[in-house]
This record gives C-alpha cells, sequence and structure tokens, in this order.
C-alpha cells in the first residue's frame, strides 16, 4: 500500500512542533491501518505526548499534514477531531470525580447528541428518546470494560484500575474509529495489565483501531500489532514488533551507543 492512499486510517505526514527554542516534533511521519493496535515508544521526552495532543486537537502542528480515513483533520479543534472519530484518554487520569460512574460515560455521548437548548428546557420526546439512549449505552461500555456493576459509585472511589477502565469506556461513548491512549497501564500490576491487554484487543477485534504510549516495552511487544519509535522527536523506527526490538537505531535508543 502507498501512502495518500485511504486504506490508512491515518496518516500523520512531516509533523512538526516547536515550544519556543524546543523542537518537540520534527517530521514526524506514520501510518495506521484500521483494525490494529499500534504502539508508540520511546525514551521519555522522545514527544510521545505532544504527537497525541497534535493528533487530537489540543496542539496545533506548526507544519505537516493529518488525514483521517482520507480526509484532512481539523488542526486545533478537540471537540471536531473527537466527531470525526478519534478519542483518547490521558496519561494523568482525568474524570469528573465527583460525578457518578454512570454520568462520566454519559457525558462521553456529548459529541453524538443532537438535542438543543430548546429540546432540554421543555423535555421534548425526540429529547426524552436520546436520554434514554444515552443511559442504556452508558450502561452497555461499563458492562463493556468490566465495571458494570459500579456505575451508581462516584467516579473517585473506584480503584486506580477501574479508573482508567472508566476513562476507556468514556472514550468509546464517543462511538471512535481510533483510540488513541496514554499510558493506559501505568501504575497497574501485572494481573491488572493483562486483564487491560485483553480489553484492548477486544476493542480492537469490535472494530476499533488503538493506539497507544507505553513505557512497558515488553508488554507493548506481546499487545502490539505495529510499533512506531520516537527519539529526540523524530521517528526513527517502524514495522513489527519483532523488526523493531532488533534495530539498531531503537536499541542505541534505549540503551545507548555501542550496545547489542
Amino acid at each position: 500500500m502507498v501512502r495518500g492512499q485511504a486504506s490508512f486510517l491515518l496518516e500523520a505526514a512531516g509533523i512538526g512542533k516547536r515550544f519556543g527554542g524546543l523542537r518537540a516534533l520534527n517530521g514526524v511521519s506514520l501510518a495506521l491501518q484500521p483494525d490494529t493496535i499500534t504502539g508508540l515508544i520511546g525514551p521519555n521526552g522522545a514527544g510521545k505526548t505532544t504527537f497525541f495532543n497534535v493528533l487530537t486537537g489540543i496542539y496545533r502542528p506548526d507544519e505537516g499534514t493529518l488525514l483521517f480515513e482520507g480526509q484532512p483533520l481539523p488542526m486545533g479543534q478537540p471537540h471536531e477531531v473527537a466527531a470525526r472519530g478519534i478519542a483518547r484518554t490521558f496519561q494523568n487520569i482525568r474524570l469528573f470525580a465527583n460525578m457518578s460512574v454512570l454520568e462520566n460515560v454519559m457525558v462521553g455521548r456529548h459529541v453524538r447528541t443532537r438535542a438543543g437548548v430548546l429540546g432540554a428546557l421543555f423535555q421534548t420526546g425526540a429529547t426524552r428518546h436520546e436520554e434514554d439512549t444515552i443511559l442504556t449505552r452508558a450502561r452497555e461500555l461499563l458492562d463493556y470494560v468490566g465495571i458494570g456493576t459500579q456505575g451508581e459509585r462516584i467516579a473517585n472511589t473506584l480503584s486506580y484500575g477501574d479508573q482508567r477502565r472508566l476513562e476507556i469506556a468514556r472514550a468509546l461513548a464517543t462511538d471512535p474509529r481510533l483510540l488513541a491512549l496514554d499510558e493506559p497501564a501505568a501504575g497497574m500490576n501485572a494481573a491488572e495489565r493483562a486483564r487491560l491487554g485483553d480489553l484492548i484487543r477486544r476493542i480492537r477485534t469490535d472494530g476499533t483501531a488503538v493506539l497507544l504510549i507505553e513505557h512497558d516495552v515488553k508488554w507493548v511487544m506481546q499487545l502490539c500489532d505495529r510499533i512506531s519509535v520516537l527519539d529526540y522527536g523524530e521517528c526513527i523506527a517502524e514495522g513489527t514488533p519483532q523488526a523493531v526490538q532488533n534495530d539498531p537505531k531503537v536499541i542505541e535508543a534505549y540503551l545507548g551507543v555501542g550496545a547489542t
């Protein structure tokens, strides 16, 4: 397949981002295929989260293009990016801590709702039907991620691992074609990581591609179909897990010059 064809779900070409004199991204190019799990790895400060922030509209790139399903993404517009079909979670958990678990997921449906101010004020039949649909979908997603019995709890009373699952359920509520996960396994023990891996594989199997940042390289290599590696803001390798872990540039980035 050739870059530029819509057979790629996401195509990033020459993405650059500067913060004053710091060049956080320097000509990053990568392509994601549908129905795959892709890992984005690299040493601390490599530019991984900056790339996520550009992808999801939080930052506007200084140069480069982003195509999603063959069409340009709206730069610097997170709401529009979510509406186009890209959802994300964050490295630091960002829940509505004092709302219920169920309400947190319902909030995620806002990009797919149609009821306006008047409908909300007068509680029209269409608005009530939409609210019932949102509630039903939120409950389905809580079951899907494995915390269906905890919908009435306040979000900040969940265990750490379940808060991560809640974030994923809220992201899935937007009906994404691409789910971007920023260090979803951070702070988890081995058993929790294994269960999370099973969930991510299920999400892929059910038709949503996954792009994830993660520092647990062994877990990433076991989980992902493809790997892209950033170092000093540049993509230095892209391919299968086996090819990437044997790439001399990747070994040098992680272990230093002369490592084998």
